[in-house]
């Protein structure tokens, strides 16, 4: 037997084995591999599509509730969606439920206008009483200047063209092609809270062959009696249907409006239409368990569009899937049953 294993190894070539014991070796490896590379992606996946409920309340205890507080926003501004809107002419629609003053100003220097935003109320109110909002030197000429005596609902009113025409030059401009003023004509301050709206800022381009995007409502800031200064800005309510056009949302203030402090005025409260609460929103469903009404607006998206149960199980919005960094509620949420309230907050 021993004679036979010597002849048998004698005539096998060892250097031969060395190639096919490594290609076992190889393929073994790659098998393991791919073994472990499946049980990651099955663990991923399930946790993809069946979030743990630990997880998924760890995320929403780190997302921040901002405080809001309810304003009253007596004006309405929009533009009227004309093919003659352009710096030929322009058609507005005004709606006040107080006394005011309009102006507006063609060619209104950005530098100046945000300088001048920041002023108190006090001295903005005894310059319009006697002369415009708007130093002369800070814009081309004045466009319009009315005073109401009585609210109104909607008031259409066309601003022509300025004499000389109206030139910006090249971007970036250093001008706004026109600001529009809606400014609450008061005789004493005493009987005005605080957060009230003293005025209304309209900032608006204006399409022309240099700078060709439609004519629309760049920016509105909201202007209150305690000297707050605060950009206005649009939620996006989850109406349901995917036909409806967005440019209502884009140029009106409507009861849906949120109005975040401008940066120099530091973390103050974000501020809501007082009309939000009792708006449609009382009516529509969660866009998630179509059950409970929508009661929280997400940030930095804006949309309005999900309940309280349905927001502790998500971490980005379900309308556009951007991330969810922080929200505040428009209206309570006495429909959270108890024991689901207590894991929520």
């Amino acid at each position: 037997m021993n004679v036979l294993n010597s002849v048998i190894l004698s005539n096998i070539d060892i250097p031969n084995l060395l190639p096919i014991m490594a290609i076992i070796v190889c393929i073994g490896g790659m098998f393991m591999f791919l073994a472990k590379v499946a049980v990651i992606l099955r663990i991923q996946g399930d946790e993809t599509i069946r979030p743990s409920s630990m997880s998924s309340n760890h995320r929403n205890l780190h997302v921040p509730r901002l405080k809001m507080t309810r304003v009253h926003i007596p004006f309405t501004f929009r533009l009227l969606e004309t093919s003659n809107n352009s710096y030929d002419e322009v058609k507005l629609s005004v709606s006040s439920q107080v006394k005011y003053t309009l102006q507006a100003f063609w060619a209104v220097s950005i530098r100046e206008l945000h300088m001048s935003l920041w002023r108190p109320w006090v001295e903005l109110n005894e310059q319009t009483k006697t002369s415009a909002i708007v130093d002369p030197s800070h814009c081309q000429q004045l466009a319009i200047n009315i005073r109401s005596q009585k609210p109104h609902n909607d008031l259409i009113i066309t601003l022509k063209s300025p004499k000389p025409p109206l030139v910006l030059g090249a971007p970036p401009r250093l001008a706004y092609p026109l600001v529009v003023f809606l400014i609450r004509d008061c005789e004493t301050d005493e009987n005005l809270h605080p957060d009230e709206t003293v005025i209304l800022v309209n900032v608006v381009h204006l399409k022309d062959p240099v700078c060709p995007l439609p004519t629309s409502v760049l920016a509105q800031y909201l202007k209150q009696t305690s000297g707050q200064l605060s950009c206005l800005k649009q939620l996006y309510l989850a109406t349901g249907d995917p036909f409806a056009s967005d440019e209502t949302n884009t140029n009106t203030t409507g009861s849906l409006s949120l109005a975040e402090p401008v940066a120099c005025a530091g973390n103050g409260p974000l501020l809501c239409s007082d009309s939000i609460r009792d708006g449609p929103t009382s009516e529509q469903l969660c866009v998630v368990c179509h059950y409970f009404p929508l009661s929280r607006a997400l940030l930095p998206c804006r949309h309005t569009c999900i309940c309280a149960v349905c927001f502790s199980k998500l971490d980005r919005c379900p309308m556009c899937r951007a991330p969810i960094t922080s929200y505040f509620c428009i209206r309570s949420e006495e429909y959270i049953p108890q024991q689901t309230e207590a894991k929520i907050f």
